[in-house]
């Protein structure tokens, strides 16, 4: 009789390590031979002796994306089952903002932060990629060639999101630096997020004194009346999930433009957008490719599958999109993507994330449209993590090109 502690059906007990460099080089093989087992579910560890069960299956990642009551993103429970020092906290660890709870404190969180962004003009954000772009261009185009993460896009987006929450540049600076660290899940988490809650508290106060048109000003004179914590964690998620995928939504766009001769030629020919191009990415490879994690709050069997309680259930936006079930034909203008998660945990930043990256895209290829990539393809490097679907860097060569006019306003 099949009992609900393990999920024997797929593969009896084995899991897959999808933190190591092996499943980054490879990842989307691992996710085939996932499905050879099982259509829907995989057994896996996001990092030693971390299991969780993630989910390959389309139609039930938005079923279970859109079962709260059953599935909820809280990860109370789970977490008193973890070791206190584990490095797989920064990231699943229970935090009060919109993304780790359920009922009143959800919907309060969640009021906030959407309010507070939907005031973002992105008439003017349109305008701030391109002042920044044309700067970061200029410093690089005369050369004939730049690492484009180094030199570009991390610069880009960093100052963009740093002017939506109007963060000043000098603790700009410390978050970036603790983002990166939290996001990898170095060696040392706890660090990284004291240097970023030092920072954000310094934000706050500021901001606190001085509001302005921005993000976090709206947060602050929100009728949610968030207390600093509260603020300081609505503010760290917004710039944790605004940076790091936005600036690997942009480089594997960026990837593919150099790499795919008819995807590029058709962007030249008019025939295909850099929306089309984003949308590839965000079907084909999502920066965040496993995320989403929910908690069911008891057995579930689904699929002849049990579920165990409290255990972390991800779905893998990366294997869902390659869902055989709902892959196949002409994507173009498709967006049944999950890059951006589904349900009521559904980013609500989307607009601006296609704005910038979008933008991004379109003042780098117009200033250097003959980029090219200095290595083979299968010489690029991507960086390990449970997570993420992220390049080390993104080295190409081009005919060099004289400075762009400074934007004039």
């Amino acid at each position: 009789m099949t009992t609900p502690h393990a999920l024997q059906p797929i593969s009896g007990g084995q899991r897959t390590a999808i933190y190591t460099e092996g499943f980054a080089a490879d990842s989307q093989s691992t996710y085939r031979e996932m499905r050879r087992r099982h259509p829907s579910f995989a057994n896996v560890e996001l990092a030693p002796d971390v299991p969780a069960t993630l989910v390959i299956g389309y139609e039930t990642a938005v079923q279970i994306l859109n079962d709260a009551d059953h599935f909820p993103a809280d990860p109370r429970r789970w977490q008193d089952t973890v070791p206190g020092d584990s490095p797989i906290l920064s990231t699943l660890g229970w935090r009060p903002n919109a993304l780790r709870n359920e009922g009143a404190d959800h919907r309060r969180f969640r009021s906030a932060g959407t309010d507070a962004l939907g005031g973002v003009d992105l008439h003017a954000m349109h305008a701030l990629v391109e002042e920044i772009a044309i700067t970061l261009v200029n410093e690089f185009c005369a050369v004939g060639e730049a690492e484009l993460i180094g030199q570009y896009v991390y610069p880009l987006v960093c100052t963009a999101i740093d002017t939506m929450l109007g963060i000043e540049p000098d603790i700009g600076e410390h978050l970036a630096a603790g983002t990166t660290q939290s996001f990898d899940n170095t060696v040392d988490p706890e660090a990284a997020t004291e240097t970023m809650v030092a920072a954000l508290q310094d934000h706050v106060r500021r901001k606190r004194a001085d509001p302005g048109d921005d993000v976090t000003s709206r947060l602050i004179g929100h009728p949610a009346e968030l207390s600093d914590e509260e603020l300081i964690e609505q503010i760290a998620t917004l710039y944790t999930a605004a940076v790091e995928p936005q600036v690997h939504l942009i480089a594997n766009a960026l990837l593919l433009l150099v790499t795919d001769e008819p995807f590029s030629g058709g962007l030249r020919d008019g025939s295909l957008s850099t929306r089309d191009a984003l949308d590839w990415v965000l079907f084909n490879d999502p920066p965040l490719a496993n995320a989403c994690a929910r908690y069911p709050r008891q057995p579930m069997l689904m699929e002849g599958v049990w579920l165990p309680a409290d255990e972390p259930v991800l779905v893998s936006m990366a294997a869902c999109n390659d869902d055989p079930k709902v892959r196949g034909g002409d994507r173009s203008g498709n967006r049944s993507h999950l890059a951006f998660g589904a349900g009521r945990h559904r980013c609500p930043a989307q607009s601006a994330a296609y704005r910038i990256a979008q933008d991004a895209v379109d003042q780098l290829l117009d200033a250097v449209p003959d980029a090219e990539l200095q290595v083979r393809a299968s010489e690029l490097h991507w960086r390990p993590g449970a997570f993420h679907r992220s390049l080390v860097a993104l080295p190409v060569a081009f005919h060099p090109a004289p400075p762009l006019n400074p934007v004039r306003r």
